[in-house]
């Protein structure tokens, strides 16, 4: 699950980590209203969306950049009218871009210099990490390609947490002067705590800044939580934004599968990650495009079954469905049950290749044989992969 930059910021506040002066509107009465609350100071105008890259971005209407400064109320409200309900395309967002109905009026720091911190789980020692750089303002993934040199790790041991040494280490790492030291260290802590309190999988500060001034500023921050936590922060799950996510990805988390929508035309349902990923590399292998990543897990019902089928056939970029099920806990003939209740719910108008193997797997395949659907039944994984993308490819006779 992720949140906006304005809700981020809310969150880290409750750890007094540093942050400029801001509030989030929907309006454009609203935005120049808070400009003027703000004061006589340059006033950021950003626009929320889940996305990064957004200064970078244009909007379809073309405006370009979903970043901008300005001096005046007037101003801000000119701006804020050009980005709200409009589609900001980012690098990330793809061409469909994404709509701005909030943008984030704050108050815009005088930047010395930038810097990139991130606290995320190392999943190779299963303990926090954190990851930074002198080279803030850019995506992390750029300075690792070019400079690699420039990111610092420090691996945290999650049983003693982050230590006084290791806060005053990195200070020193990242080049702050001496009297900056005490409040890198006490925002570094911040972060930390905010990501253990919450069950976050990243905490991502970029850029974290450090202002004429002195000060130090988290100046943009980016959360992502552990979805299997969340039902130990209410207060967390009610920030999310359905708008910001696929239609299709809403419907799949009501009941509870695990699916991620792409672009391709061959619908997978597959149970376990892992063999959804297998299931996905081979189409791909065979030539042809997964449409998605579904995983309906171990221990689905018939009815979660049904839902999943439900999605699939409502893509309109389907042109064929393949199930590929491998039963151990999930049982093939509850499977099949959950194919002929959807088929009969919802027309089926594409091609369905099915695979099944493992615990009750002649009982399934009878089900579905004397269900009277028109399926092509595979063998193997290799099988079934070849016959979806000739489901989709015919060739010309």
């Amino acid at each position: 699950m992720n949140i906006h930059e304005y809700q981020a910021k809310e969150l880290l506040q409750k750890f007094n980590v540093a942050t400029t002066r801001g509030r989030v509107v929907s309006t454009f009465d609203e935005a120049e209203h808070i400009a003027r609350e703000l004061g006589d100071v340059d006033i950021v105008v950003k626009a929320q969306i889940h996305s990064g890259g957004r200064g970078k971005g244009a909007f379809k209407n073309g405006f370009k950049g979903g970043v901008h400064v300005r001096k005046t109320p007037e101003e801000v409200r000119q701006v804020a009218a050009k980005m709200l309900g409009q589609i900001l395309v980012t690098h990330q967002t793809g061409p469909a871009g994404r709509v701005v109905n909030k943008v984030l009026i704050a108050e815009s720091a005088e930047i010395e210099r930038e810097i990139y911190f991130a606290i995320l789980l190392d999943r190779a020692t299963a303990a926090p990490l954190i990851v930074a750089s002198t080279e803030g303002g850019v995506e992390i993934e750029t300075v690792a390609a070019k400079s690699p040199e420039k990111i610092i790790r420090e691996a945290i041991d999650p049983l003693a947490g982050l230590q006084p040494f290791q806060t005053r280490k990195l200070a020193k790492q990242l080049g702050f002067e001496s009297s900056q030291l005490k409040s890198a260290s006490k925002l570094f802590e911040g972060l930390y705590r905010t990501f253990v309190v919450f069950d976050c999988a990243i905490v991502e500060v970029n850029p974290l800044v450090v202002t004429t001034k002195g000060d130090v500023l988290a100046l943009d921050a980016k959360f992502n939580f552990d979805d299997n936590a969340l039902y130990r922060h209410p207060e967390i799950v009610a920030l999310r934004d359905v708008a910001e996510e696929d239609p299709r990805e809403v419907e799949a988390s009501k009941h509870g599968l695990n699916y991620i929508g792409l672009d391709g035309n061959i619908a997978c349902l597959v149970n376990g990650a892992g063999l959804a990923m297998a299931t996905m590399d081979i189409i791909k292998f065979y030539g042809g495009e997964p449409a998605n990543f579904l995983d309906v897990g171990g221990g689905a019902t018939e009815e979660q079954v049904t839902e999943a089928f439900k999605i699939l056939i409502a893509d309109k970029k389907v042109k064929a469905i393949l199930v590929n099920i491998f039963g151990g806990i999930m049982k093939c003939d509850i499977i099949a049950q959950g194919i002929i209740n959807a088929a009969k719910t919802v027309k089926l108008s594409v091609p369905l290749v099915v695979r099944l193997e493992g615990t009750n797997v002649e009982r399934g395949k009878q089900l579905l044989k004397e269900s009277g659907l028109a399926l092509i039944a595979a063998d193997d994984l290799a099988d079934a992969a070849q016959k979806a993308v000739a489901a989709v490819n015919p060739k010309p006779k």
